[in-house]
């Protein structure tokens, strides 16, 4: 007797190399049904992330194409997606990979429980960190809020070796009915600025691999340098596909521990950035309040400043301090920024022009398509001063010093500022062809002088935190 279906409810792990809940089905011997669901949580994602995903969806059920099945698609509530797909398919139950943001987990927690309650198999599995978060303790059985501690309790640890990608996916002898990708839409809000970002996105798992051989080839020897130098290709830009499950984490560790052991000189630095993604979803899980307000409630009355001219200046790359503008053009021309940028950037805003982080964190979700709910609010917390491990209220990056330090040949703000500019380069311009029209811009025109004195924007930071202290005191 054929065996029935299972449902296999993938998320963000769009790979099939290295995926556990797929080895699950497949040592069951049940056919699968390749699903993704397109619900509130998935349609509450920002602008580019949404847009990228949808070519992560291409790419993907291109590629179970490849191995013999299809990927269905279904728009609405989970469970009630769920629910009706059973009944048309007489599966026999779901597995997916487990998601660790609150509303993921609530989402999770009620399908779990509804789908056992009708005596149905409903598994959640690993496949997006290498540590459960739960599977971390600090000796006396806590979780741990200081990077470098979590970093010592893990860096030891067996990771499970990387399973490879079955040829073939048993499948059922009927497909049901799918949703047509195109049908979705999922690029609408990206407007003329998908066109741009679609020259620098690597969508799907040969390109992700492609882009991990390349850095362990080429980069990973001066990554402890390189990454703090944005004008230069000197990170693994994995987190792009990271982030959609393009690629697995355990395959990524295992591959930089053999560049680490025939003595690369960036690997463990490399290595020790990868924990950095795990201390913030092990942060995420066991404190969610992570995502949306400040870590330590102590900050709950600092006196942030929402909207104002100066933050829509920040917003348009157009603060007058090259280094803050050149980081987030690039974002709106590649759809990423480079790690130093994101912290000066962030820095700029939440102490130079004291304003709230959640600001920069809402729009950081709209506009990167390397969005990842974890990293972005500890990033946000980390420089605010109001999070976990965070940046001591004294470190106010000044962006004119940051600048002549790591971009000291003027590569990076050439490569997105046209203004001043005699023959500016393509990606300057396209900032430009990205920027929404209403902001007017134009690579004519001068640039702009700066919108805060540097000196007074850290002054004016300082006496907040001490009035703060103060106050707590």
């Amino acid at each position: 007797m054929t065996l029935p279906p299972l449902i296999l409810w993938f998320r963000r792990d769009l790979r099939l190399d290295d995926l556990p809940m797929l080895q699950a089905a497949l040592a069951s011997g049940h056919p699968v049904i390749p699903l993704f669901i397109l619900d509130p949580e998935t349609e509450a994602l920002g602008a580019a992330a949404k847009w990228r995903l949808g070519l992560g969806l291409a790419a993907f059920a291109e590629r179970l194409e490849g191995v013999g099945a299809r990927l269905t698609l279904r728009r609405g509530a989970a469970l009630a997606v769920l629910e009706s797909l059973i009944a048309e398919t007489g599966a026999a139950g779901v597995l997916w990979s487990r998601l660790y943001d609150p509303a993921s987990k609530a989402r999770d927690s009620a399908v779990k429980a509804a789908l056992k309650a009708r005596g149905l198999r409903a598994d959640s599995h690993a496949g997006h960190l290498m540590h459960e978060p739960w599977t971390v303790e600090t000796g006396q059985g806590g979780f741990y809020r200081v990077y470098t501690p979590y970093w010592r309790a893990v860096r030891g640890r067996d990771v499970a070796i990387p399973v490879a990608a079955p040829a073939r996916l048993p499948v059922p002898d009927l497909w049901p009915s799918s949703d047509r990708l195109e049908d979705w839409h999922l690029g609408a809000a990206m407007q003329r600025g998908a066109a741009v970002v679609a020259a620098h996105v690597h969508v799907g798992e040969a390109a992700a691999e492609a882009r991990l051989a390349r850095f362990l080839t080429d980069r990973v020897d001066r990554y402890a340098i390189a990454r703090d130098l944005p004008g230069e290709a000197g990170t693994s830009n994995l987190s792009e596909n990271l982030t959609y499950g393009e690629i697995g984490i355990r395959r990524v560790w295992h591959a930089a521990m053999v560049a680490f052991e025939r003595g690369s000189a960036g690997a463990e630095t490399f290595l020790k950035e990868l924990v950095w993604r795990e201390f913030s979803y092990h942060l995420m899980h066991h404190t969610p309040q992570i995502t949306h307000a400040n870590w330590k409630p102590e900050w709950d009355h600092f006196p942030w400043q929402g909207e104002s001219a100066a933050v829509d200046a920040w917003r348009r790359g157009m603060t007058g301090e090259p280094f803050v503008d050149a980081a987030m053009r690039e974002m709106y021309v590649t759809g990423t920024m480079h790690n130093r940028g994101r912290m000066i950037v962030a820095s700029y805003l939440t102490k130079h022009l004291m304003t709230h982080w959640k600001l920069g964190l809402d729009w950081f979700a709209d506009c990167l398509v390397d969005w990842d709910p974890a990293a972005n609010a500890m990033g946000w917390q980390w420089a605010a001063g109001s999070g976990p491990d965070a940046a001591p209220y004294f470190r106010i990056f000044n962006p004119a010093t940051q600048v002549e330090k790591f971009d000291p040949k003027g590569a990076y703000r050439r490569r997105f500022i046209a203004e001043g500019q005699r023959a500016p380069g393509a990606e300057a311009l396209a900032f430009f062809d990205a920027a929404p029209r209403f902001w007017g811009l134009d690579p004519s025109r001068p640039y702009p002088t700066p919108i805060v004195d540097l000196a007074e924007g850290r002054a004016r930071a300082l006496a907040a935190y001490a009035a703060r202290g103060e106050s707590a005191a």
